[in-house]
């Protein structure tokens, strides 16, 4: 198998830290993304959406979306537990990681996608759209530094992909320059202790 990707890429940094919580090591397949590859063929053969990461398997199988592919690894390799151990559990991490994935990550890639020279021949951008999700982005943070008062991770007492998530997010916000404000000392406190982990560096 193979894990197409760009390093640069928000998603396939997710990617790159689940699987190094879980001491898995996959042979990596750079995309360049720069250049627009993802965006023709042979890769939109193999993944007509274009994205990245994708996940190709030896036998021609492609696995595209970030969770997808970290969903596969899981399966393969449940220990350590990084999206739940029982029915319960599960239902709690999934909870969360929907929603660092909709209220930190998405507004600040869309923050990126609407105000960024980088999508500029990509997409029809609105820069105000952008503007107004980095201040959507603040708020959710905010939101995020009360949820953190109470644990030590964000789906409980225990490191899980809606960690991963959280810190791909906030740590692409320095892309449009959203930055955790001073006054948040329960995220910042949640973002050193995960930022010090092998895995971060991935």
């Amino acid at each position: 198998m193979k894990l197409h990707e760009a390093a640069a890429a928000p998603n396939c940094r997710r990617v790159r830290i689940f699987l190094a919580e879980k001491g898995i090591d996959v042979p990596i397949q750079p995309v360049d993304i720069a250049n627009m590859e993802n965006r023709r063929p042979p890769y939109t053969d193999k993944n007509p959406m274009s994205g990245v990461p994708m996940l190709e398997l030896d036998d021609g199988t492609c696995i595209a979306e970030s969770v997808a592919i970290c969903r596969y690894f899981e399966e393969l390799q449940p220990e350590p537990p990084l999206m739940g151990r029982d029915p319960l559990d599960k239902a709690k991490v999934e909870m969360w990681q929907r929603r660092m994935e909709l209220e930190i990550l998405l507004p600040i890639a869309q923050a990126f996608r609407q105000s960024h020279p980088f999508f500029a021949q990509r997409i029809e951008q609105v820069p105000a759209f952008g503007e107004a999700q980095k201040r959507h982005a603040l708020q959710r943070m905010a939101w995020l530094d009360q949820e953190l008062a109470s644990r030590e991770f964000v789906a409980g007492d225990r490191y899980t992909i809606a960690d991963i998530t959280a810190l791909v997010g906030i740590d692409f916000g320095r892309v449009v320059k959203v930055r955790i404000p001073e006054e948040m000392s329960h995220l910042a406190r949640w973002h050193a202790a995960v930022s010090s982990r092998p895995s971060a560096q991935a």
